[in-house]
């Protein structure tokens, strides 16, 4: 078989900008939609520099025709998709009830319906082919809201309600196309620079913090394993079982501290630009990183145990059935 052809939407920056060169280093064919030039550049250049193939599509994906040509384009080129990976995403930093309608209307389109709109595009090549993996990038906000980013959290609500709505229907029509939620947890992104905000100061990832390529670790993982879902990072964690268990503490203890907790202690400036409508500095190329690099996790215990648990389950076991001959034997011998 040939190289596995790849699409990732919000492939110019942050953490699919990660999920990119994460596939172009193992030699994949990856075509990159954004509506940044200079990133879908300067990612392109990255994964050719690795030893994959790139294919840069300008695209908005709040915009359904734009995507399911995106598609068409990458099926032409290359032959086929294999895993389509929806991860664009805008938000706004904003209380309710300073937010405006065009604002949730904006938000909506792109975090959640551009996820709606990619996974319609990529089921159209792969139904077909009986074939293919769909990841969707979600968050440990999925689950557990936080205050200031009411539209953003409401997308990635909808993303699991979607998502699981899909899976029952590949189930009932015994389809090979499999999909899967990857749940993120705070990533060092360029985000933070330029997303829409009405907060005193410079908004900030809730700590702890991972490096983007943690998160397309798992990624990477998912569209090759039939996991569900994929939990990244103990914080992730904490924030989905504790919603189960006691979501009303939860309300209380992040009215007290999730204002202050995604703010720095810099003065944000409220002309700065943002890339809610447009690309912010759509001639910069922003790479996958923030500024957050000396605060940034480069790994994450939880997520290699949760990515090698059956390798781990199996040397535990082997190893409770050792001990026990062990202890058997020492206690025949001990009665002689």
């Amino acid at each position: 078989m040939g190289p596995e052809t790849v699409v990732v939407t919000g492939a110019s920056a942050g953490l699919g900008r990660a999920i990119a060169k994460e596939f172009g280093k193992r030699g994949a064919q990856v075509v990159l939609l954004a509506r940044g030039k200079q990133g879908l550049q300067g990612a392109a250049e990255e994964i050719e520099a690795a030893g994959g193939r790139a294919l840069p599509i300008p695209t908005d994906v709040s915009d359904a025709a734009a995507v399911h040509a995106a598609a068409d384009t990458a099926a032409r080129k290359f032959g086929h998709i294999d895993i389509w990976i929806n991860n664009a995403m805008v938000s706004v930093f904003s209380p309710v009830k300073e937010m405006r309608p065009e604002e949730y209307k904006r938000a909506t389109e792109v975090t959640y319906l551009g996820v709606v709109y990619g996974t319609q595009a990529a089921l159209r090549h792969m139904l077909p082919r009986n074939r293919g993996a769909i990841i969707q990038v979600g968050s440990a906000l999925a689950y557990r809201s936080i205050p200031l980013q009411s539209a953003y959290c409401g997308a990635k609500h909808a993303i699991v309600g979607f998502t699981d709505s899909l899976r029952c229907e590949l189930i009932h029509d015994r389809s090979n196309v499999r999909v899967s939620v990857v749940h993120m947890p705070a990533l060092n992104t360029p985000q933070f620079e330029w997303v829409k905000s009405r907060i005193e100061h410079k908004p900030q990832p809730v700590p702890p913090i991972f490096e983007p390529e943690v998160g397309a670790q798992a990624v990477y993982w998912a569209a090759h394993h039939d996991r569900r879902e994929v939990y990244v990072g103990g914080s992730t964690v904490g924030a989905i079982v504790g919603n189960k268990l006691a979501p009303g503490l939860l309300d209380r203890y992040l009215g007290r501290t999730g204002f202050k907790s995604q703010q720095t202690c810099e003065p944000d400036n409220p002309s700065r630009t943002n890339n809610l409508w447009a690309p912010a500095d759509a001639n910069q190329d922003h790479g996958a990183h923030g500024s957050f690099d000396n605060r940034a996790h480069r790994f994450s215990l939880q997520l290699w145990v949760d990515l090698h648990r059956k390798a781990l389950w199996t040397a535990l076991g082997l190893t409770s059935v050792a001990a026990a001959v062990f202890f058997s034997r020492n206690g025949r011998n001990g009665r002689r």
